[in-house]
């Protein structure tokens, strides 16, 4: 039989920990498992609750970072320190229902898919303003890249052997998991579902940090806003020129100064924002650059039980 490593970031989720494992091992008990929890640096008693699991279950094995480092490293190292065969990525605030294992498992192993992964056909539940913008993001950054990210697409998916190895060959600081699974291909098949609101707990992801994410997601798989800061630098310097050509004209035909400090005032504010913009979108370029030059670990384990 083969193995599924099961890979469960964690942050804050003392509530759903205990409930999340009841629901899974209904659907896997029977498999030959590894249960891998990530704790992201928790400051409540999600780890606790794991190590009083791991007590009970030897198939679970548990990280803990020394902080916080983000969900995006807590997929890298669950994705790393796995060792089956096909490896599951889920939630565990019960939003990807556990319940669809099975049946990835039986679709990969009688078809040709490298990956089943799992989108929301509706966001009933999210707030409108938040839904709004979710699918705004998805229509820019397809876009402006080369990816086709699915609406309403999830971390929730299995995977082969083959695609871990894949993505961990992209050992980039700044990561956006979307993206990578996109960006290396293989073959996809996916599950549809309605939207499932948390049982317990809140999210962690604020409207702010999902505005964030969405401009790292960007910004790490398209060049497009560098390329809009030079159109936006070449348009306005070609009507400041026909403008200068414009006022000496008709300062030699007609004598006539040239009135208007407020509107004068207006364009120089203008174009000085447009400046900042366009050296704001190159200094996030060069952020990135000089993060990915330190080399610095994607995270640190202060405590686990892995040998």
């Amino acid at each position: 039989m083969k193995k599924l490593s099961i890979i469960c970031p964690c942050f804050n989720e003392e509530m759903s920990i205990n409930i999340f494992y009841q629901e899974l091992i209904d659907q896997i008990s029977s498999l030959n498992y590894e249960l891998i929890f990530i704790d992201d640096g928790s400051s409540d008693d999600t780890l606790s609750n794991i190590k009083n699991l791991a007590d009970l279950d030897e198939n679970i094995k548990f990280v803990s970072f020394s902080r916080n480092f983000g969900k995006e490293s807590a997929i890298y190292a669950g994705l790393e320190l796995s060792s089956g065969d096909y490896v599951v990525l889920i939630d565990v605030d019960l939003q990807d229902p556990p319940n669809y294992i099975p049946e990835m498992i039986n679709i990969i192993e009688s078809t040709d898919y490298d990956i089943i992964a799992t989108r929301r056909v509706s966001r009933k539940g999210e707030p409108v303003i938040r839904s709004f913008f979710a699918r705004l993001f998805y229509k820019i950054i397809n876009k402006v890249s080369n990816l086709d990210l699915v609406d309403g697409a999830r971390d929730y998916r299995l995977m082969t052997r083959q695609v871990v190895d894949s993505i961990l060959e992209l050992n980039e600081y700044n990561r956006f998991s979307k993206g990578l699974f996109n960006w290396i291909g293989f073959k996809t098949k996916w599950l549809e579902y309605e939207n499932i609101e948390r049982k317990t707990g809140e999210t962690s992801w604020s409207f702010w940090l999902l505005v964030k994410y969405s401009i790292e997601g960007i910004v790490g798989f398209t060049t497009v806003p560098l390329q809009i800061s030079t159109v936006f630098g070449i348009i306005f310097s070609l009507i400041a020129f026909i403008l200068i050509i414009f006022i000496v004209i008709r300062k030699l035909l007609y004598s006539d100064p040239v009135a208007g400090w407020t509107s004068t005032i207006c364009v120089i504010l203008l174009l000085g924002g447009i400046q900042l913009f366009s050296i704001g979108i190159l200094g996030k370029y060069l952020e990135k650059t000089y993060i990915e030059t330190k080399n610095r670990p994607i995270y640190i384990i202060k405590e686990t039980n892995i040998e």
